[in-house]
């Protein structure tokens, strides 16, 4: 840091206190947003927090001056948290930011027009990165992390205050977006539902009069819930309508949404492109889709156990380890069409000992009575339309459509 005066370091701070009361006398919220913003290394912020360090008496300035001090609340604690943020205090700045907050809050509810949603915005932003920063450091110092919890009740209130009638209703998406990062990143996801119901049950709201951005989030993060709760055919929508209104040159957060929407796609029997896995760097999806394609048991597990680790982490493993079962109706329809080949009239008996024969050559030791219990599973499931001659130990298959498609969709598109 610079060496600051004295007069320097008090003419930044009036310079900021002015252009404070001039963003909520004018109704500027692109200007008071900017004021704001704590995390982004705005340099005028970084500049006022090296003056608030020179000149420590800058209470006494808001205090003696009415325009300042009817925004005292926020003011104070907003310069405290500037001030413990240069320094590299993430605990004290989250402290003094929600108070900060939940000052600014108080201000908001007065407001009539939704002129400081964007500034709303910013603080919501601001309290989760916050807490997030604070949260490690509170576990570098050995203590128990605890303000992205806080953090979570202090959005549950913004909520509150959003989720009313009125102009500023069209901010509740937003702060939910802000909400489900706070709830997945704590692993309390459940607490997700109360807030979702307020939003697809209260007849205030209007899906479509929500901005476009909050949407696309909206849908990733509801997705993901349906994923967690294996309901594939709500997941599809919710993440299909992610990607469908998803800015096209985002590539980052297409590849976000494609993480979760391809095991979904695979599971109800759709088999993305290797052109697709290959444009947005999904490469560990492409062993699962040649082992779907050739119907090898072998290549799906091998896959599974490589990137073991980054499908456990976003939630998608036993989502894609339940493909085994579209894995063994691939490898009985390739012996069935081979078998087809060799003498039609008998193509549709499938003994038990050529299907053990044909794990075998893929080195999966499987036995008579493991793929007895398998074909069981696969026609149940309706994954193969057929029964099963137990005495001669084969597998009767319908002369009719005996590998039915999944959802209308078929196994190998």
């Amino acid at each position: 840091m610079a060496y600051l005066s004295m007069g320097e370091a008090h003419r930044r701070i009036n310079d900021y206190l002015n252009r404070f009361c001039d963003a909520v006398s004018n109704q500027d919220g692109d200007l008071l947003k900017r004021l704001l913003s704590l995390s982004s290394n705005n340099p005028s912020i970084l500049s006022l927090a090296d003056a608030l360090n020179v000149f420590q008496d800058a209470n006494r300035l808001i205090k003696q001056n009415d325009n300042y001090a009817q925004f005292g609340e926020i003011l104070v604690h907003l310069f405290r948290a500037f001030q413990s943020f240069r320094v590299g205090s993430f605990v004290d700045s989250y402290q003094a930011f929600e108070k900060a907050a939940n000052a600014f809050i108080q201000e908001f509810r007065n407001w009539d027009s939704a002129w400081a949603l964007q500034a709303l915005y910013v603080m919501v932003y601001e309290i989760r990165v916050l807490a997030e920063r604070a949260d490690k450091e509170l576990a570098t110092n050995g203590k128990s992390p605890e303000k992205l919890k806080g953090a979570g009740s202090f959005l549950m209130k913004v909520f509150g205050v959003l989720a009313g009638k009125g102009p500023k209703r069209v901010g509740a998406l937003y702060v939910t977006c802000q909400l489900f990062k706070v709830y997945f990143k704590l692993g309390t996801v459940h607490l997700c539902r109360s807030v979702i119901r307020s939003i697809e049950t209260a007849r205030i709201f209007d899906f479509e009069e929500f901005p476009k951005r909050d949407k696309v989030t909206y849908m990733y993060y509801t997705g993901r819930l349906e994923v967690f709760n294996e309901n594939f055919p709500a997941a599809d929508d919710k993440l299909s309508y992610a990607l469908k209104h998803c800015n096209p040159r985002n590539e980052a957060n297409i590849r976000m949404i494609l993480k979760y929407l391809i095991p979904v796609k695979l599971s109800i029997g759709i088999i993305p492109t290797d052109w697709l896995l290959q444009k947005y760097n999904l490469v560990e999806y492409s062993n699962v889709v040649q082992a779907l394609r050739r119907g090898d048991l072998r290549l799906l597990r091998h896959a599974l156990q490589e990137h073991e680790d980054r499908f456990l982490r976003s939630g998608v493993y036993l989502v894609l380890e339940k493909l085994e079962l579209q894995v063994y109706q691939r490898l009985l329809k390739k012996i069935y069409i081979i078998q087809k080949q060799k003498d039609p009239s008998k193509a549709h008996q499938l003994k038990l000992e050529v299907i053990v024969k044909a794990l075998k050559w893929l080195e999966m030791d499987i036995d008579v009575d493991e793929v007895e219990c398998i074909m069981a599973i696969l026609i149940y499931k309706s994954l193969v339309k057929g029964y099963f001659a137990h005495k001669s130990k084969v597998v009767v298959l319908s002369k009719q459509d005996p590998f039915p498609k999944l959802n209308g969709k078929p196994v190998n598109s």
